[in-house]
């Protein structure tokens, strides 16, 4: 698809090796029969995402060997080259990437008296093989909720959005069960297609917030190796969703609170599990989110989490034979400008004192369940 869009960039800018004159140019439509391919800004972005290259030569060939090859100068090569350069990096900013959701499982799982449909999601970035694929379990009732609260927020993009209806009968039967399942997809996929809904917080925990308070009740108990797996996995949805971007941006909003608290929860528990390689690791990358800049520093403005960072960050490198000096320089600055650098909680007490809550609320409410769903 890359180099027959190339070509016909190609025969529209050039004839017979020569540049044609400014002149419009009558071309007949039936020239082109795959051009309402280009009509739809997210149908290109799916089509061509990833296999669009730039590097070298391979740049200019051609994939389709009935294809003539056209005789460009260097000069007016490197000129096209640039420009579909540009055109491609303005139109990866205005299509964001794109997420698919696929319902892999869908349970019975017995309650009490009751019981309930438990449905497995993954969440995978398309365009490319995804080796790390997120993983989320919801019943209906949690999507309920979820669209009650963004019809709450966000009502005049949810007026025409459908919901699946609870029903009164033949809720287990696998029938229903595939219907919903198909339809959690479609429901999921077109929030996420909605800037406003898709940077809302509501939508972003439904995600994650679930396994980073799991990962904190398992730590506050010590069981570190358990709490790993759906810290790891809440990372991996903050990544695919862009809080970490939200994260940098806004440092002290919600999302970055949470983005933050993932990254130093795996520190914590990587320290304690004797793994040090992984636990530096994730330290330096929360100093780069949170690493204050020089007009910053000069006016003590910086995050309070930055002193403990640096100082576990120091210590992790020492241990493991790392280049330190970059954190221990600014460390230094900190210190020469005045702050207490002695007198600083650890990582360890925030994330245990750390009360992760939704933005609507505090999680611990009770939310009343249907038990026919």
């Amino acid at each position: 698809m890359a180099s027959k869009l190339l070509d016909r960039l190609r025969r529209t800018l050039f004839k017979e090796g020569e540049v044609v004159a400014s002149e419009p140019i009558d071309v007949p439509e039936d020239s082109f029969p795959e051009s309402s391919e280009l009509d739809d800004t997210e149908c290109l972005s799916e089509r061509l995402g990833g296999t669009l290259c730039f590097d070298g030569e391979s740049a200019m060939e051609s994939e389709d060997p009935d294809t003539s090859p056209v005789d460009l100068s260097p000069g007016v090569s490197s000129l096209l080259t640039c420009q579909l350069q540009e055109s491609w990096r303005s139109l990866s900013c205005t299509v964001p990437e794109k997420l698919v959701f696929e319902v892999t499982d869908a349970s019975v799982v017995p309650e009490s008296s009751s019981k309930y449909v438990l449905y497995t999601i993954h969440v995978i970035q398309s365009g490319m093989f995804d080796k790390t694929p997120a993983v989320i379990t919801r019943r209906y009732t949690d999507f309920e909720r979820l669209h009650s609260r963004l019809r709450r927020r966000h009502g005049d993009h949810m007026e025409r959005v459908c919901f699946p209806r609870k029903r009164l009968r033949k809720n287990f039967v696998a029938e229903t069960i595939a219907k919903r399942s198909r339809a959690f997809e479609q429901y999921l996929t077109h929030m996420h297609s909605l800037a406003e809904l898709r940077r809302s917080p509501t939508f972003l925990e439904f995600f994650y917030l679930g396994d980073l308070q799991a990962g904190q009740m398992l730590m506050r108990v010590g069981r570190y190796q358990e709490a790993l797996g759906p810290l790891l996995n809440g990372l991996r949805l903050q990544e695919k969703l862009g809080c970490e971007q939200q994260g940098k941006q806004q440092p002290h909003h919600q999302q970055g609170t949470h983005w933050l608290f993932t990254l130093l929860a795996l520190v914590t528990c990587f320290q304690e599990l004797e793994q040090l390689g992984e636990a530096q690791e994730h330290c330096d990358r929360a100093l780069r989110d949170v690493a204050p800049s020089p007009e910053a520093l000069q006016q003590h403005l910086f995050h309070p989490l930055l002193i403990p960072l640096l100082q576990t960050n120091v210590r992790l490198s020492w241990k493991i034979s790392k280049d330190k000096r970059r954190w221990e320089v600014l460390l230094q600055e900190i210190q020469d400008s005045g702050a207490d650098v002695g007198n600083q909680p650890s990582l360890k007490e925030y994330l245990m004192k750390e009360n992760l809550v939704e933005s609507e609320g505090n999680t611990k409410a009770k939310v009343k369940r249907d038990d026919t769903t």
